[in-house]
C-alpha cells in the first residue's frame, strides 16, 4: 500500500491574519497526487510543541514525503530550504508569547541538518511550468527552521527513507500591500498551489524509483520504523 504525502501548513503569526502555507495546505486536503493520498496538518506557531506535533503526525499519517509550508515575507519566489540550523533566535514572540533568543532547537543536537529533497529536479519542473522558485541556504531562525530541524531528526533513521523539506512562500498580494508593496514581493495563491502540486508530482516518482526494494520489504512486514522519541505506549 502506497504511503502518504504529508503537507503541513502553519497558522498565521506575527500579527498576520492569514498564512499562505496554511491556505495551500488546506487546498490539498483529501486529494490524490502522483497516486498518493495527501494528508494535511495545520501546525500552531508554538515553539514548545513543534517536535511533538510532527512526531504524532509521522506516526498517524505514515508518510514517506513530508513538506512543511510557511510564509517568509520578503521572499521573491517559492524557496526550498537546504539546511536547518540548531538555532532559535526570534524577531518576535510565537503565538503564545514565547520568545527564544540565542537559543538552540535541541541541546546536544547536530549543529545543522540537511534536507534530502531532490532540489535540481524540482527546480527543473518549476521552471518548465512557469513557477518561480529557488533553493535557499538559510531557513532563518524561527519556526520554519525549527520544523525542518525536528522533522529531519525524527526521520533520520527511517527505513524506507523519508524525504523531508520546508518550502517558504512569499506574501500573498494582500499581505504585500499591507506590509508596503513597494518593498515586499508577492505571489498569487493559485501559483503557490500549482508550485506545491508540481513539487509533490516530482518527488513521488523519484522516491518510488529510488527505494523500490526497501518499499517492497516494508510492505512484506520486514521493516518497522517509529520516529525517534515516540514512547512505546504511543506505538
Amino acid at each position: 500500500m502506497a504511503r502518504r504525502v504529508l503537507i503541513a501548513g502553519f497558522e498565521p503569526f506575527g500579527g498576520d491574519k492569514i498564512n499562505p502555507g496554511e491556505m495551500v495546505a488546506r487546498s490539498l486536503e483529501g486529494r490524490t497526487l502522483a497516486g498518493r493520498t495527501v494528508a494535511v496538518r495545520i501546525i500552531p506557531v508554538e515553539t514548545r510543541n513543534v517536535r511533538e506535533r510532527f512526531e504524532r503526525a509521522l506516526v498517524e499519517d505514515d508518510p514517506d514525503v513530508v513538506i512543511a509550508l510557511s510564509q517568509f515575507g520578503g521572499r521573491t519566489a517559492l524557496s526550498m530550504e537546504r539546511v536547518a540550523v540548531n538555532v532559535l533566535d526570534f524577531e518576535y514572540p510565537d503565538n503564545v508569547g514565547v520568545m527564544r533568543k540565542a537559543d538552540v532547537v535541541s541541546r546536544g543536537g547536530a549543529d545543522a541538518r540537511l534536507s534530502n529533497l531532490p532540489f535540481d529536479r524540482i527546480i527543473e519542473a518549476w521552471t518548465a511550468n512557469g513557477v518561480p522558485g529557488y533553493v535557499s541556504n538559510s531557513a532563518g531562525t524561527f519556526i520554519g527552521n525549527q520544523a525542518l530541524y525536528e522533522i529531519l531528526g525524527l526521520t533520520e533513521h527511517a527505513s524506507p527513507p523519508v524525504v523531508a523539506g520546508v518550502v517558504h512562500l512569499p506574501y500573498l498580494p494582500a499581505q504585500a500591500i499591507a506590509a508596503g508593496s513597494e518593498s515586499n514581493p508577492s505571489m498569487t495563491l493559485e501559483l503557490m498551489k500549482k508550485g506545491v502540486e508540481i513539487l509533490i508530482e516530482t518527488i513521488v516518482p523519484w522516491v518510488e524509483q529510488r527505494t523500490p526494494e526497501a518499499t517492497k520489504a516494508r510492505a512484506q512486514g520486514k521493516s518497522t520504523w517509529i520516529p525517534r522519541g515516540v514512547k512505546e505506549v504511543e506505538r
